[in-house]
């Protein structure tokens, strides 16, 4: 992969991080995961019960390839919430278990309607 095309891959993840308050980049879907620790984390989400958005890294090799040196994180699954990097399944089942993802996700929440009633509706003045 070269420099430019490098930065166009962390361009899209930038983007793509800032466009979705809740993230998780996995191996497979929420629907079908395809490792345990995407499965797990796909469990844990869900539980919260909001809606997320996923990006199958099989589907997206550039992705796959960059995100961990952009997120100087070497592993998969990685939630992203408000921006942030949370972590991996481990990270999350733990905040899952001990009541910290909860109050992230409703946040984040809260966060994705304000900015879809502002995409309809225009900014809130």
């Amino acid at each position: 992969m070269t420099d430019a095309d490098k930065k166009s891959v962390f361009d899209e993840i930038k983007k793509q991080i800032e466009g979705n308050p809740i993230l998780l980049y996995m191996k497979g879907t929420p629907e079908q995961p395809q490792c345990g620790f995407s499965g797990r984390a796909v469990k844990f989400l869900q539980a919260c019960g909001h809606p997320f958005t996923s990006i199958d890294i099989f589907k997206h090799p550039d992705i796959r390839t960059a995100l961990p040196e952009y997120a100087n994180f070497p592993t998969f699954p990685q939630l992203y919430i408000k921006g942030e990097l949370i972590g991996g399944s481990d990270i999350i089942k733990e905040m899952y278990e001990n009541g910290e993802l909860q109050p992230l996700l409703d946040e984040a929440f809260e966060l994705k309607l304000q900015l879809d009633r502002e995409a309809t509706e225009g900014p809130v003045r």
